[in-house]
């Protein structure tokens, strides 16, 4: 029996643009629903106390082969969706959500990098909740990314290869500060982690659910909440 709450808890919005086939309508409609699903989800975050999340929303891979229409669409939703975060009536500042974009934000269009910055530096204050947006994310390319930070360091003779350890590495992942992954849920029936919070993911505990991001529901985020209380963790032991 696990009786301790969930700390940080990730997961991979799967779904969108199948559940959008079902109603025979094109893939954009189906992530503009999984962005309404994304603002309901972060309410029942906030309602049992999870205090930080990591959304997969956008993967590298899915820039350089989804058809360029419905990426379009896409982005013009992550900038409607984030611009609204700069109003001071919405809801990360009521209810004090720090909010990082993680990934390499690099090769967005400019005005996205310019609008991630700016709700990172409008919520960088925020303390009682952490919320990650992975957004043109790998989770290889975030380990090696981080290597790259480390040899560099190294080089600079700031950090001695003998102080490299697991606690040291973390410092340079995109998630830096956050605790490892408890959960992990993935929507739309697939049971893979599609590279994803590699290094975060070691020791968490795997949830696989059906349904699409679009008809995810409450009840079945606490379904999860219930059995993930009921596994006991073993860390490797």
């Amino acid at each position: 029996m696990n009786s301790t709450k969930p700390l940080h808890i990730a997961v991979i919005l799967d779904g969108n643009r199948r559940f959008a086939k079902r109603l025979m309508k094109q893939p954009w409609y189906g992530h503009k629903w999984g962005a309404k699903k994304v603002r309901e989800f972060l309410n029942w975050l906030r309602e049992y106390g999870i205090k930080y999340a990591t959304l997969y929303s956008l993967s590298l891979e899915n820039l350089n082969k989804r058809p360029k229409k419905e990426l379009e669409e896409i982005l013009k939703i992550f900038e409607k969706e984030f611009s609204k975060i700069l109003k001071p009536n919405h809801e990360v500042h009521k209810y004090g959500v720090r909010i990082k974009i993680i990934g390499r934000i690099k090769v967005l269009p400019k005005n996205l990098q310019n609008l991630f910055k700016e709700v990172e530096r409008v919520t960088k204050n925020y303390k009682n909740y952490f919320l990650n947006f992975a957004i043109a994310y790998g989770g290889k390319q975030e380990i090696i990314d981080a290597v790259k930070k480390l040899v560099k360091k190294v080089k600079a003779g700031k950090i001695k290869a003998r102080e490299i350890n697991e606690e040291l590495f973390e410092n340079f992942l995109y998630t830096n500060g956050f605790p490892p992954v408890d959960i992990l849920i993935r929507t739309g029936g697939e049971k893979r982690i599609s590279n994803f919070l590699l290094w975060q993911c070691a020791y968490a505990e795997l949830f696989f659910v059906d349904k699409m991001w679009p008809e995810f529901e409450k009840e079945d985020f606490v379904k999860i909440l219930e059995e993930y209380a009921k596994r006991e963790r073993r860390f490797g032991r």
